[in-house]
């Protein structure tokens, strides 16, 4: 080799590369995301490299999705396998370089010393000594041309770097990248033309890449594609989860991890570009809090790159782009051209640059519609505009706006408001922001409005609202706007947060103007009030509401007097007293009456639906008559909030009736989709018990875990109480007693935020879970203690009072006709959960009295609302049986059999195994299980414990009696006798208190 491109010796093979340190640490060289596939098809072609099949791949997309560096991870990938790498790059910074890409491959080749020697190419050794020698820096100075040596045709050159990458990749096989194609000359992009129809037989891969500008290399990849010379990954952006992944992996943390700011702004900010999502998390790692900023800054790169392709544009476009960013993401064109008074045709032709560029794009179908490719984009060009500039152009565009839509209808409005922001006319803003609130939370839209904007505001109701509402009330200053225009942003700002939940967007902490009128303060604080008690905080709602009825002497019944009442009686229920809930009917009722005098329809309606909770347990009929009455308010007045809270509250109700919960789980999408996430709560709580009480477990678990994880993001106590209570109910139907007793502990500490939770949490949790291990006197106990519970805070939901309850008081004789009477009317206890174990009860107070007629039909109709409920039908019936046997009703033969059956499927061994002991007692033919042993601990079935007499043990552990062992399972004492001997013997121990006192961990563990 000459002096020229000698580089030593060659280096060891694992380090033969082109390209530098590839895999080295780098900002923006971490983790490839998102591109699984393409990498894929990146390794199939450079594994048949390997095997002397050369291949050519386009990597093609819009500014900043990753084309480098789904290429630098090419080359890695190459490197990795043993392959030679080497790239080059086409520029337009700095004089013109005839074949730059080429030339660049060919000097990192000769530093790497890998460039063959001119004699091994051949007549084609010279071309690339000219192409070296013609180099700046190099022979020739730069601006010189040599004239002896005049530059090679691109044919010329396109035939020494095929037999110059042959020479170079030998057996390994090698890998060229060529970057920037959009902006190489035109002999480069012959010779790649050149090198896709040729590459083939050669032990090469070509990875070509360029943007999708139309220009010649656009034109390249489209013909190389059509006649099969190349393939083509066309990047897109990344999707939500792989944002979240693409953060993670430039912080070094787990997805789990990711602060949920950086990543609502990744997500909302990005588009999905990978470029401008690292760029904001190394923002927010150099700036990780911002001090109030109302909105984090654009990353400088961002900035920068978005301000060189602006100016590309020239002085007409950087206006139009401005301008268009005055509006936001989004941007209606004939508004734009209507406010700049510019040639149509001129504008056109900026449009085009424009999309071209990847700045903007269409918004839907038509023409009148654009927006910015990413949100940061129209950030960074309103950032640029100076304050007189943005006024001057936010009034042409306001006015432009005004002439085309006169009255600004619909969701023009907040477009209005937003340039009237940007004027600094702040109180037109607001007045504007408030009006479009109250469209965009309308039930209908009767006013025209643009399609996509339409969409938005309906289908976004709430949120929309409240980005509405937010920015209104930014935008005052506590003693300069007027007091009832502020009073006015506040109340409806604290209802949208109240209403979505969105705790994270309450002004902190709310400054309330005290030229603000004594009643609409009033207002205000039991807002507040209402909000502390969504999220557990009683003491806090307590003293919003001592302010508020202080602001309310004289007790008017108005409007005002109507919300302090209604957060009055929600606060109520957050109370430890035996009377809160009378309470709180009280004063939703006043609330009610004041609603009516004040014309408040939203306060009565929510004064109605709290009515009719708390009646829907004791009076069904009545609570089905308040909501109807607020769902008919709600219509009347096109209220969708209440009326869909209203359409919850109905299906809940109907879910104790219905076959299936088909009605609540659409009522709860609905409540869902408007952003009620309050609302959802509430019917996911009701949904994912039905889903228990039906068997159907896995359901119920995505319900809860979704819920779960909402309220604890939110800081909705209330609500993650409810649904850990849930998942403790679900354990416990399923007999998971160490699961359900983990569920209770994490309910614990919630307690205090829903008072009446603790009786349900022993109706419907612990005393099914002891009724699964054939714990009957256990279960009493804990329904003894729901009872207990419920007088000392009454609960607001059904615990077994009027169904489980009766049943076992019954059977037990404790109960009789008088208990029976409330549960067979359907204003108390009338769901179809309850009327089988009520139903029950009645037939078995029939057969006592010798009526085994009525009792069987008694028990059909019990049954046949079982239906629904596996679980709770196959325990009723071992339940039931052995008494109708002994006064001769029904069928308890089968009827046991059912139930073992089901029992002994489930792995519910006690009750299957109860279940068998009560037929043989009945004279009936027994099938005999040999399954179970898997009960049976380890060690005690090494010392060949079986599973009739792990079941023994574990009473003998409780320091039971014989006599009562034989009660429970059901056989002879002289039978437990002989299987408590064989215990004792095949475990060592002397008698049954040394056996019981070791094997205390046989004991079930029942938390307090």
């Amino acid at each position: 080799m000459t002096a020229l491109w000698s580089g030593g010796p060659a280096q060891p093979a694992e380090d033969r590369t082109a390209t530098g340190h590839v895999c080295g640490p780098h900002r923006g060289r971490g983790r490839l995301v998102g591109r699984t596939a393409e990498m894929g098809r990146i390794a199939a072609a450079l594994a048949a490299a390997r095997s002397g099949r050369g291949g050519a791949l386009f990597v093609t997309g819009e500014p900043g999705v990753g084309k480098t560096r789904l290429a630098t991870a090419a080359l890695a990938q190459a490197a990795a396998a043993d392959m030679v790498t080497v790239r080059g790059r086409a520029s337009t910074v700095g004089p013109p370089v005839p074949y730059r890409p080429l030339v660049e491959a060919l000097l990192l080749l000769a530093r790497a010393g890998l460039l063959p020697d001119p004699e091994e190419l051949g007549g084609y050794g010279s071309v690339m000594t000219r192409l070296l020698s013609a180099t700046p820096g190099t022979a020739d100075a730069p601006g010189t041309a040599d004239t002896a040596h005049p530059a090679p045709s691109p044919l010329a050159v396109a035939e020494t770097m095929l037999r110059l990458l042959a020479a170079v990749a030998g057996h390994r096989g090698c890998l060229l990248v060529l970057d920037d194609l959009h902006d190489a000359d035109a002999g480069t992009l012959a010779v790649v033309e050149y090198l896709l129809d040729n590459i083939g037989h050669q032990p090469a891969v070509l990875l070509l890449v360029a943007g999708h500008t139309p220009r010649a290399a656009a034109e390249l990849a489209l013909c190389a594609r059509r006649r099969e010379a190349a393939e083509t990954l066309e990047l897109s952006p990344l999707t939500h989860p792989d944002v979240r992944l693409l953060v993670a992996a430039e912080l070094g943390v787990d997805p789990g991890e990711v602060c949920p700011e950086l990543l609502h702004r990744a997500v909302t900010g990005s588009a999905g570009i990978p470029f401008v999502v690292k760029e904001l998390v190394h923002d927010h790692a150099d700036r990780p809090t911002h001090h109030g900023d109302r909105t984090p800054s654009v990353p400088s790169a961002v900035a920068d790159d978005v301000r060189r392709r602006t100016a590309s544009l020239g002085p007409l476009g950087t206006r139009f782009l401005g301008t268009a960013a005055l509006f936001g993401r989004r941007f209606p064109l004939p508004v734009l051209e209507h406010a700049m008074g510019v040639d149509h045709t001129a504008l056109s032709e900026v449009l085009r640059a424009a999309l071209t560029s990847s700045l903007i794009t269409p918004d839907g179908p038509g023409t009148q519609w654009y927006a910015f490719r990413y949100p940061l984009a129209a950030e960074a060009l309103l950032d640029d505009l100076g304050p007189g500039e943005r006024a001057r152009h936010a009034r042409s565009a306001a006015r432009a706006l005004a002439h085309l839509h006169p009255g600004l209808p619909g969701a023009w409005r907040a477009h209005a408001a937003r340039l009237r922001e940007h004027a600094g006319e702040a109180r037109e803003a607001v007045r504007l922001y408030c009006e479009a609130a109250r469209w965009a939370t309308a039930e209908t839209t009767p006013e025209p409005a643009p399609q996509q904007a339409v969409q938005h505001a309906v289908q976004q109701a709430p949120e929309y609202a409240l980005d509405l509402l937010t920015r209104a009330h930014r935008l005052l200053e506590p003693g300069t706007a007027a007091p009832e225009l502020h009073a006015t942003v506040l109340d409806m700002l604290l209802d949208a947060v109240a209403r979505s939940a969105r705790l994270d967007r309450l002004p902190a902490p709310p400054v309330v103007d005290r030229r603000i009128p004594a009643a609409r303060r009033a207002g205000i604080h039991a807002r507040l009030s209402a909000i502390a008690t969504l999220t557990g905080r009683p003491a806090e709602a307590l003293r919003h509401l001592d302010t508020a009825r202080s602001l309310l002497p004289g007790r008017p019944a108005d409007g005002h007097s109507a919300l302090v009442d209604l957060a009055a009686a929600h606060a109520e229920l957050g109370r430890p007293a035996p009377d809160r809930l009378h309470t709180a009917a009280r004063l939703a009722r006043r609330a009610v009456d004041a609603a009516r005098a004040g014309d408040e329809p939203d306060a009565a309606c929510g004064a109605l639906l709290l009515l009719g909770q708390l009646a829907r347990h004791h009076d069904e009929p009545a609570a089905a008559a308040h909501f109807e009455r607020a769902r008919a308010i709600a219509l009347a007045h096109r209220l969708p909030v209440p009326r869909t809270a209203a359409d919850v509250q109905l299906a809940i109700t109907a879910a104790g009736h219905d076959e299936r919960p088909t009605r609540l789980e659409q009522a709860r999408q609905e409540a869902r989709r408007r952003g009620l996430l309050p609302s959802a709560h509430e019917a996911g709580f009701a949904l994912a018990l039905e889903h228990v009480l039906r068997g159907a477990f896995d359901e119920a678990r995505d319900v809860i875990t979704e819920g779960t994880a909402e309220a604890c993001g939110l800081g909705l106590d209330r609500h993650l109480a409810l649904f850990r209570l849930a998942d403790a109910v679900r354990y416990a139907h399923q007999g998971r007693r160490a699961e359900m007793s983990g569920a209770l502990e994490r309910l614990e500490p919630l307690l205090d935020a829903a008072p009446g939770l603790r009786a349900m949490s022993y109706g419907l949790a612990r005393a099914f879970c002891s009724l699964l291990e054939e714990r009957h006197d256990a279960a009493e106990q804990e329904l003894a203690r729901a009872l207990a519970y419920d007088t000392e805070n009454p609960a607001t939901g059904d615990f077994g009072r009027h169904g489980i309850v009766v049943l076992l008081g019954v059977l037990a004789g404790r109960m009789g006709r008088r208990h029976c009477a409330g549960p067979a009317d359907a204003r108390a206890g009338g769901t179809r959960w309850n009327r089988q174990f009520a139903g029950l009860a009645h037939a078995v107070l029939l057969g006592r009295e010798g009526h085994r007629e009525r009792a069987t039909a008694a028990a059909d109709e019990a049954l046949a609302a079982a239906a629904p409920y596996p679980m709770a039908r196959r325990l009723c019936l071992r339940l039931v049986a052995r008494t109708a046997y002994e006064d001769g009703w029904g069928a308890p033969v089968e009827w046991l059999r059912e139930a073992e059956e089901y029992f002994h499927a489930a792995g519910h061994h006690q009750v299957a195994a109860a279940g068998r002991a009560l037929l043989r007692g009945m004279g009936a033919s027994v099938r005999q299980r040999r399954t179970g042993t898997e009960q049976v601990p380890p060690h005690l079935r090494r010392s060949g414990i079986t599973v009739r007499e792990f079941e023994v043990a574990r009473l003998v552990a409780e320091r039971i009696s014989n006599r009562d062992i034989a009660g429970r399972l059901h056989i002879s004492p002289r039978t437990v006798e002989k299987h408590v001997a064989s215990v004792l013997q095949k475990t060592g121990h002397p008698n049954r208190g040394a056996f019981a006192t070791a094997a205390r961990d046989l004991v079930p563990r029942v938390p307090a």
